[in-house]
């Protein structure tokens, strides 16, 4: 098998894997490089294929089905992702065309059968034969609606295409959506944090706009940098490193503040916050009711001094266990995860508007739990990687609603002016509140949603 081969087999195979056994791919495809032993060109190439047709499926399927003359949920799911890996090199990439065509015909002859490869091998030559621009038009032409049809052109599902829209139109952006989709299908820059106080930015690296520990790896692979800096130097979204500061950089700490991160997995933030604890004298807890992801908080804050506590437990017992005990608590909520789209792309394809309510629930389970775990003054950050509203400003409605006069909402979009700067552009919603929402498309971060609540 030559080398482009195996970058194809590798995609391939991730693709699967992402489809039939729901994997993440970030968490795969670093593995399936590693085990393939690409060089640097070739994992780049594996990179591309997956995430670009994982990001580009819902715009491949539409292409697919007019091509096959028949629905994709007709076609064997092991040919149908054969055939949008073809796709996405035929209409998206440099890839020569007979080299797009004839692997991917192999490839579905080997997860299924002669006939298979011939369905496919005919399905890519239709496809061939017009040019992504006359595609692009033939599907906007079926399009039953505008939301229909920039959910083709974008590949987003018409559900999170509403969703977005009216976010945005809760700041007075609607005019944004386009951009805003479109950023969802750009590859993220890598960017790194420096650990405030244990680690500096690299001199050579360039700042990122914003947070003040943040820098873009200057290139190639980040892996030596984090090893050799034992983990004080690490990849995070900068809109993650804003979420954790603006708890910290809320108001002074005073010496000896305790503090507790209530849904730490992965533990991104949670290094954050205890490099920060650790530089004002105060006691960070953490907490991940996963066991697996309670091992990677562990891991994230191996490099810091000291020891973080980390425990197991369902957030909402966690918290009720310890009334009035803490000063700041991070609620970094599980939810759609769409304000992480253009890294974590099959996201967009396994939620459902069913998967909303249950989350939401969850959501206000936990922010309602941490309300009597503060000390009175104590502060609590509500976090959400996803921008929409019901788990953003309903969430937060509901519990002021609960709570009343016991809680006073902070400026946080103030609060992030003070570390990012006043150019960051932060327009105030249409709700009365003082949540911050940064966007892929305007700030070059997830869609981080961030509001800060304070016990009186």
């Amino acid at each position: 098998m030559s080398v482009v081969q195996s970058s194809r087999r590798v995609a391939y195979d991730t693709l699967r894997a992402v489809h039939e056994s729901d994997a993440y791919a970030n968490l795969l495809l670093p593995r399936a490089i590693e085990r393939a032993g690409l060089n640097t060109a070739d994992a780049g190439l594996a990179t591309e294929l997956t995430y670009g047709t994982l990001r580009r499926q819902g715009t491949y399927d539409a292409i697919i089905a007019a091509a096959a003359d028949r629905p994709v949920d007709e076609i064997d799911p092991p040919v149908l992702d054969a055939l949008r890996l073809g796709v996405h090199q035929l209409l998206s990439t440099r890839v020569a065309s007979h080299a797009a065509v004839n692997e991917s015909v192999e490839l579905a002859r080997q997860a299924g059968s002669r006939g298979a490869a011939g369905f496919t091998n005919a399905v890519l030559r239709r496809v061939s034969r017009d040019t992504p621009g006359e595609w692009m038009t033939r599907i906007e032409e079926s399009a039953r609606s505008d939301d229909e049809r920039l959910g083709l052109v974008t590949s987003h599902p018409v559900w999170i295409v509403r969703a977005f829209r009216r976010a945005l139109a809760a700041e007075g952006r609607a005019s944004e959506l386009e951009a805003l989709l479109e950023a969802d299908n750009a590859s993220p820059r890598v960017t790194m944090a420096a650990l405030p106080g244990l680690a500096e930015v690299p001199e050579d690296a360039r700042r990122t706009p914003y947070s003040p520990v943040g820098f873009r790896f200057p290139g190639g692979d980040p892996e030596s940098m984090i090893t050799s800096s034992e983990g004080r130097l690490r990849v995070q979204d900068e809109g993650s490193q804003l979420a954790a500061l603006v708890l910290t950089r809320a108001t002074p700490v005073i010496a000896g503040e305790r503090w507790l991160d209530l849904c730490a997995g992965p533990g991104g933030k949670t290094a954050i916050l205890g490099a920060e604890a650790l530089l004002h004298g105060a006691q960070l807890e953490a907490n991940e009711i996963s066991p697996t992801r309670a091992g990677l908080v562990r891991r994230a804050i191996a490099g810091i001094p000291g020891t973080i506590p980390v425990s197991e437990e369902d957030g909402r017992v966690r918290a009720a266990e310890s009334p009035d005990t803490y000063d700041r608590i991070l609620v970094d909520a599980p939810c759609t995860g769409l304000g992480a789209l253009r890294r974590r792309p099959e996201a967009r394809w396994r939620k459902s508007p069913a998967d909303v309510p249950e989350l939401t629930e969850l959501q206000r389970g936990l922010l309602a739990a941490t309300i009597p775990a503060l000390k009175r003054g104590g502060i609590v950050a509500y976090v959400t990687c996803s921008p929409h509203l019901a788990e953003t400003a309903g969430v937060v409605a509901d519990i002021r609603r609960e709570y009343g006069d016991a809680l006073e909402e902070l400026d946080a979009r103030a609060v992030l002016r003070e570390i990012a700067g006043d150019s960051i552009d932060l327009p105030d919603p249409k709700e009365e509140s003082g949540r911050a929402q940064l966007w892929p498309h305007r700030h070059g971060t997830d869609a981080m949603s961030i509001t800060l609540l304070r016990r009186v």
